[in-house]
């Protein structure tokens, strides 16, 4: 299994960095091909995001 190196942790408060929107992380999962970590958040379980964009508050 990956080590966890993720930038942000479930139920941590983040901001999308286009939109300003403060969102909660829901789940983060490691993309194995693309080497990078994937979030889902609360408020768009449709889609997810990438650590480069969001933010800490």
């Amino acid at each position: 299994m990956k080590n966890s190196t993720n930038l942000y942790k479930n139920g941590q408060s983040v901001n999308i960095i286009e939109t300003g929107e403060v969102v909660t992380i829901l789940k983060s999962q490691y993309v194995k091909n693309m080497k990078r970590y994937s979030y889902i958040v609360k408020e768009h379980p449709e889609t997810f995001f990438f650590e480069e964009e969001l933010k800490d508050q």
